[in-house]
């Protein structure tokens, strides 16, 4: 394994990233987008900074167009492989603590899966979106212990009980970046204790 430090809201920290995977491996296979920001201050739309909504969209959305430029054509160069994105339930539902930031950020994601599960489906790569509910992260957990309200919405609306932990994202990331789904292209799969069903 190698780590490179990569702001990916930067085209060149993104294009040295690749490059770097494709110098040291030989080859991508899989493109995984997880990096995702959600900022405190994100909120309803009439309240919300510009520069908020700015810092939000270039992480968690220009930052999937970058890698997707530049890791595309590596895929092909290979003859095709799997690109995981990384959305959110927020972008199924409609949410009652508003982050509209967030949610149309993720929202482009999965509409960009889409779009390229259909341009380079022929080529050989399968793109796929997952939409992970609320998930015990540090970035999840600092957001509930200021809004307490916004904690007991969320878990009261999640049939299993609990949030999710990273793990159970993990296994359905494995699962779309193995062969074992070489016929699921284009979907958008929910993986959220069953709060998107039970969002009302």
């Amino acid at each position: 394994a190698i780590f490179a430090r990569t702001d990916v809201a930067k085209e060149a920290d993104v294009a040295a990233a690749v490059r770097a995977g494709e110098e040291a491996f030989g080859r991508i296979n899989v493109l995984y987008n997880n990096a995702g920001i959600f900022l405190p201050e994100d909120g309803a739309i009439t309240d919300l900074e510009e520069s908020v909504w700015d810092h939000v969209m270039s992480v968690n959305l220009k930052g999937t167009y970058l890698v997707c430029k530049h890791g595309i054509p590596a895929l092909l160069r290979v003859g095709g492989g799997s690109i995981v994105n990384i959305a959110s339930f927020v972008a199924l539902v409609g949410c009652t603590v508003p982050q509209d930031a967030y949610t149309a950020s993720k929202g482009g994601v999965i509409s960009l899966t889409r779009s390229l599960a259909v341009q380079f489906g022929p080529k050989g790569i399968r793109t796929n979106a997952i939409c992970p509910g609320p998930i015990e992260t540090p970035m999840l957990t600092s957001w509930l212990l200021t809004n307490p309200e916004a904690k007991r919405i969320r878990l009261a609306r999640i049939p299993l009980g609990r949030f999710g932990h990273p793990e159970d994202i993990v296994y359905m990331a494995m699962y779309l970046a193995s062969d074992e789904s070489v016929w699921t292209n284009g979907a958008t799969l929910s993986v959220d204790g069953g709060i998107t069903v039970n969002y009302f």
